[in-house]
């Protein structure tokens, strides 16, 4: 008995010379695997040889748009899983959850959702971490209600393109740094590594701040800023305990986190009362009235926060923990369904949360001055008065006054709460942003390390900055940092869009399920949206530094970064289909030589088709 698989194969990538499929290194294992469409995972056997080699015949006609048919025979005995095999994951992979089967419901099954609710909420807190919880307030506090469509604007683009890197997970098999590896050049590939590790130290440095400012509030104080700092060392290698208990376990425990982070802003917002009528129409009119520079930076620094580099790769690499069995392409679609699903539901509950947060500081301290905050703490025998001081200027604020001034209005259970959701926010935090880590190093570098080495590293990078300031500054400075992290956040995000739109639209990595012409051009625009408002963003605070040396060594850095955008995007356009820029070579313009490797609705992520 035989199986036939038809692959499609771009003629400009492909030259079948052999007829045997061989086994071929893997950043994850060198096994020669391949699944049957016909038998089912429940009888493939896990004690076959994984190095036995497999024939083949194949069998090529010419196809539409100059693809080459490519029909691959092959023996049923010698199918085996990849799923039947231990795969030797260092993170988060141990084990992987199966997906019921649900023969009642064929369309849509809560069973299966729940088989699959778990990655989508693990990334959707990167859309709640302190930097974002900061963003949040600054709106509200100078621009009101007015910014409230602009925040769910962000969110919906954040989930579209998710679900692009969840997508290229799913079907590939391989998360977003492992395809980068494998297809850009060695050097522009060391490069992406470098942008990506630092948008993760910033993420990191900012969720230090974070916690450290939650610390201080909880404790009256009495622990200072550098000591919250240094106990952060700490409780992020207690964290990592917790995945010993199993995934499910882990999940749940940052689905309690998001839990916390809701009640504690959800009460504020009960508190305080906004009013609901503005609230809607700040929501669903997108309009702006009376506003000037600084709101506008308000508006540019929501995009800036929502949408984190870091996370397409996590995303993409946290959907590889379900059992799906890409030989069959209604497993795939059924994945990509259910996993679409629960991002929804987690992004709508991450922007339930910083509505509370917008809400509260716009109903409460838009157009407050800081002589009235001042007076306002005095009368509450506030500790934290000092903070304030005595002129008309506009009230600023960020996570510590913010917490303050809730103090001062409406009594210490204000500025407790406050300070319990901002410490959620910066461990749940924290451990996505080890995760990503990890996977970025793996992906890219091929080199696994233990969870805790790759901590103490990125922690380590991350505090030491962090740790100087709280000593030798206060806490005006500390805070200020996170804009500084915020432009560093932004100018990496093209890092992470542009290969996902790459990679998702490349049909030899995607096979069926490759971008179509409506997502190309919605991807392209909301990418070229979303670099261009941060590239602003960017400008707005190199402008602002006023030192002529620092001009100079911007300029400098912005022709080398905006050199190397220029670069992905051109490669980018290519796999969008604009074909006249690669002269017929695109293999040698920067994708390696084998593309067409990843495909697979027949052959699995780690098989290659010997050339």
């Amino acid at each position: 008995m035989s199986t036939c698989h038809v692959i499609l194969f771009p003629s400009a990538f492909i030259n079948v010379s052999g007829a045997s499929i061989h086994r071929a290194e893997s950043s994850h294992s060198q096994r020669n695997l391949a699944y049957s469409k016909d038998s089912p995972a429940s009888q493939r056997s896990s004690t076959m040889a994984p190095s036995r080699d497999r024939k083949a015949s194949y069998e090529e006609a010419p196809g539409d748009d100059g693809e080459v048919v490519t029909t691959v025979c092959n023996s049923a005995g010698a199918v085996q899983s990849a799923e039947s095999i231990e795969e030797p994951f260092t993170t988060y992979f141990d084990e992987k959850i199966p997906i019921p089967e649900d023969e009642v419901q064929s369309w849509f099954s809560f069973r299966k959702l729940w088989a699959f609710t778990g990655p989508g909420f693990l990334m959707s807190i990167a859309y709640l971490d302190p930097g974002n919880i900061e963003s949040d307030l600054q709106s509200g506090a100078v621009a009101g209600f007015k910014l409230l469509w602009v925040l769910m604007l962000a969110t919906i683009i954040g989930l579209l393109l998710q679900r692009l890197a969840a997508r290229l997970g799913v079907v590939t098999g391989l998360h977003l740094a492992e395809v980068c590896n494998r297809q850009y050049q060695k050097v522009p590939r060391i490069i992406l590594w470098l942008m990506i590790e630092l948008a993760i130290i910033g993420s990191d440095m900012q969720e230090v701040i974070g916690s450290a400012i939650a610390i201080n509030l909880l404790s009256v104080g009495r622990i200072p800023l550098w000591g919250g700092v240094l106990i952060t060392i700490a409780d992020t290698f207690v964290f990592l305990f917790l995945d010993k208990y199993g995934l499910r376990k882990l999940e749940a425990f940052f689905g309690f986190l998001i839990t916390i982070m809701a009640l504690t802003f959800g009460y504020e917002y009960i508190t305080v009362k906004p009013d609901q009528g503005q609230l809607l129409k700040g929501m669903f009119f997108p309009y702006c009235q009376g506003c000037g520079t600084p709101q506008l930076e308000q508006a540019v620094g929501i995009v800036g926060a929502v949408i984190m580099p870091h996370n397409m790769y996590l995303h993409s690499a946290l959907v590889k923990s379900r059992q799906v069995n890409r030989a069959k392409k209604k497993e795939v679609q059924e994945a990509n369904k259910y996993f679409f699903i629960e991002s929804c539901i987690a992004l709508f509950i991450s922007f339930l949360i910083n509505i509370f947060v917008v809400s509260v500081f716009a109903e409460a301290f838009f157009g407050k001055t800081n002589e009235q905050v001042l007076e306002t703490c005095m009368n509450t025998s506030s500790p934290y008065s000092g903070l304030f001081p005595p002129n008309n200027k506009t009230l600023e604020v960020d996570i510590y006054k913010g917490g303050v001034v809730l103090g001062c209005y409406f009594g210490p259970a204000a500025l407790y709460i406050w300070a319990v959701g901002i410490l959620a926010a910066g461990q749940s935090s924290t451990m996505t942003g080890t995760y990503s880590g990890q996977f970025v190093m793996e992906g890219f570098l091929n080199l696994k390390w233990s969870r805790f080495a790759r901590v103490l590293l990125t922690r380590s990078i991350a505090i030491t900055p962090t740790l100087l300031v709280a000593i030798f500054q206060d806490v005006e400075r500390l805070t200020g940092m996170n804009d500084f992290l915020n432009v560093l956040q932004s100018l990496q995000l093209p890092f992470a869009l542009i290969p996902v739109l790459t990679f998702t639209s490349l049909r030899p990595v995607m096979n069926d399920f490759a971008n179509g012409l409506g997502w190309k051009i919605a991807g392209g625009v909301l990418i070229l949206i979303v670099c261009s408002i941060n590239m602003y963003f960017v400008v707005v605070y190199v402008m602002a530094l006023g030192h002529v040396a620092l001009y100079v060594v911007s300029a400098v850095v912005c022709i080398a970064y905006l050199c190397f955008v220029a670069y992905l995007s051109w490669l980018c356009l290519i796999a969008l289909g604009v074909s006249f820029l690669s002269c017929g070579q695109t293999y040698r313009l920067g994708f390696k030589t084998h593309p067409e490797l990843f495909l697979l609705n027949n052959v699995d992520a780690d098989s290659v088709v010997n050339r």
